[in-house]
């Protein structure tokens, strides 16, 4: 029977170490994250959830993905485990240590060229230059307020049945503190809502990692 106190307070536990063990990375996975540590901004993703990134992609058999923030090349090689043979992994950033990063990551990991797209703007910049229609997963990382308003933008580029992904909305379990006002919750808080609502998508928060929310287009 619930006392009715609060629940208690959630965070990195034994199953998350677990999870994270589970996910075995490379030697190139290993160095790219060694590297992406030490650069400004967002941490890359975690390896329990660069694993079920990869799982997904190949769960939309993905040729085509986007992702929004390249994170040192840490979420792209996990990607790239998981899509196609010759799918091409579009990385966009803002950041261009991140994106050098990146391009070191998937060079040391002998990813062909052919297979990679890097390329350096804000979503803002870079979003109306991408085909609508033509991407199987879209996978999104770092603060949401540089890429929030453009959901419907980034929504438009998945092909029906296509996935979209967004890391780091747990972080510090803030989104679920009702006092929490700070832009960076209210962002997520507002980007959650507006998947949760929206009657084309099919979502679900993991609570992997920093948090992974998942949608699926389904019309």
């Amino acid at each position: 029977m619930s006392s009715g106190g609060a629940p208690p307070a959630t965070g990195p536990g034994p199953g998350t170490a677990y999870a994270d063990r589970f996910a075995v990375e490379s030697g190139a996975l290993v160095a790219a994250r060694e590297r992406a540590v030490g650069l400004r901004g967002p941490a890359p993703v975690e390896p329990s959830v660069g694993a079920t990134l990869a799982v997904l992609a190949a769960t939309v058999d993905a040729r085509a993905v986007v992702s929004i923030g390249s994170g040192g090349g840490v979420a792209g090689l996990w990607l790239l485990q998981g899509m196609r043979a010759g799918g091409v992994l579009t990385a966009l950033d803002g950041d261009p240590e991140q994106l050098r990063a990146a391009r070191t990551a998937f060079t040391e990991a002998e990813v062909p060229p052919s297979r990679t797209r890097l390329i350096f703007g804000t979503p803002a910049e870079v979003l109306p230059r991408l085909s609508p229609g033509a991407y199987d997963m879209v996978s999104c990382a770092g603060p949401p307020r540089e890429y929030a308003a453009h959901l419907p933008e980034l929504l438009a580029l998945v092909r029906k049945g296509g996935t979209l992904t967004c890391h780091g909305l747990l972080e510090g379990g803030r989104i679920a503190e009702r006092t929490a006002r700070d832009p960076q919750t209210v962002a997520w808080r507002e980007l959650v809502r507006a998947v949760r609502d929206d009657e084309t998508l099919l979502s679900a928060i993991l609570p992997i990692g920093a948090g992974l929310l998942v949608a699926t287009k389904r019309v």
